[in-house]
């Protein structure tokens, strides 16, 4: 869902300037490419560990919201990983959009 993300990230460019974004290290230089002024932090690839890194962000009060884009029709190889940030996710009662309509819902604060 890179693809996506990034398009929502450009069509989004002004709601998503000034927030502090973390995201795993391949879709976020994507991101970047597309808006270069977002303040995002490059974590490492979600199966390297990235996945981890943003749920210790959760755990530690430092990850108001997230966006993560999933395709319920395609298997991903860290499914485990991210069915954990999920869980981490509703544990500290984070809101959480797996897509593009919830996205734009939290966008609106």
């Amino acid at each position: 869902m890179k693809d996506e993300m990034v398009a929502f990230a450009a069509a989004h460019a002004a709601d998503l300037k000034g927030l502090r974004i973390a995201s795993t290290e391949t879709t976020g230089g994507r991101v970047l490419e597309a808006v270069p002024d977002l303040e995002l932090v490059r974590l490492k690839s979600g199966p390297l560990g990235g996945d981890q890194q943003i749920g210790a962000l959760i755990a530690t009060g430092k990850i108001d919201m997230m966006i993560f884009f999933v395709d319920p029709l395609t298997p991903m190889p860290h499914d485990v990983d991210v069915k954990a940030l999920m869980r981490l996710a509703i544990v500290y009662d984070i809101p959480m959009a797996l897509n593009r309509a919830t996205a734009e819902i939290l966008l609106r604060r």
